[in-house]
């Protein structure tokens, strides 16, 4: 039997964030002019730099319940948000109420996979992305060419993404910014007779809509990805799946995929999104993805 071949995906091209080094249950990062100190339960080995290191993090953030409740803590003083870039792609980053800034550096491989495979077409293409966060990638795309729509729940970071939208100078590419829940968004665009030529999904493992709507992972996402499948154009070019903190594997998200584009032509791929550490050279993994492209077969 022939068994697929799983990928390390990872990016090395940051110019203003590093994962400086992880152990002990955390990570210590670099965002631009800050560093920071973050829970990570995948660091199970012993941080390499010294303790003294970790200590001269300007903030670092205190956790207060099993979900990764908590409230960051500043040793040294810091601007409430400030900006940072990623090869032409400038995003805000705001340490909020639970751990995360408003963007996954780890994914910016995926950012620069989707724009290489917009390029590489000539006729327009529209992507959607679901449960976009703060746009990033949504951007990447547009750059590539594509005709975006961009959809979350939070209308906070819809925002955040017009911001970071601005920010790069990229005020003149057409996407569309909606809040909405993404299931019942897409399932609105099947009775609509919409159609796309690529998706990005990022599902998280529990979320809200909205109006109250609640996202499960394992419940709801072979609903979404049906849906997803009667968006497709005949000839889709790209589908990019990825998956935080669920039990799954990546070998999951493969299967899910290829049942979906079954009788599309195109290759489809998985395995680990991970950060290579700058002190031990260790790769922290952080997520999950499978990806399908038409330009794979």
């Amino acid at each position: 039997m022939d068994f697929p071949r799983l990928k390390v995906l990872a990016s090395t091209d940051w110019d203003c964030y590093e994962l400086l080094d992880s152990g002990g249950g955390q990570r210590l990062e670099r965002f631009g002019k800050y560093t920071l100190v973050r829970p990570e339960a995948e660091a199970v080995w012993q941080p390499a730099l010294p303790e003294r290191s970790w200590q001269k993090a300007d903030a670092f953030f205190q956790v207060s319940n099993e979900e990764n409740g908590g409230h960051w803590v500043f040793r040294h003083p810091a601007e409430p948000r400030w900006q940072m870039e990623y090869k032409g792609i400038k995003f805000w980053v705001q340490p909020s109420a639970s751990r995360h800034l408003g963007v996954f550096p780890e994914q910016a491989a995926q950012w620069d996979w989707i724009e290489t495979q917009l390029r590489q077409v000539s006729h327009p293409v529209k992507v959607l992305n679901l449960f976009g966060y703060t746009g990033l990638a949504s951007l990447a795309a547009a750059r590539g060419g594509a005709q975006v729509t961009h959809v979350d729940a939070s209308k906070k970071v819809i925002t955040w993404g017009r911001e970071n939208q601005a920010a790069s100078g990229l005020d003149t590419l057409p996407i569309r910014w909606i809040v909405d829940d993404a299931l019942k968004f897409i399932q609105r665009e099947v009775r609509r007779g919409s159609f796309y030529d690529g998706l990005i999904l990022d599902p998280p493992k529990f979320g809200r809509g909205p109006r109250g709507e609640v996202w499960e992972f394992y419940k709801l996402l072979p609903n979404l990805l049906q849906a997803c499948r009667q968006v497709l154009t005949r000839e889709p070019l790209f589908v990019m799946l990825t998956a935080y903190a669920v039990k799954a594997s990546s070998l999951t998200l493969m299967a899910a995929l290829n049942e979906m584009l079954m009788e599309k032509k195109g290759r489809t791929e998985a395995g680990e999104i991970v950060l290579v550490e700058k002190s031990a050279g260790r790769l922290l993994p952080t997520s999950i993805y499978a990806s399908w492209s038409s330009l794979m077969d």
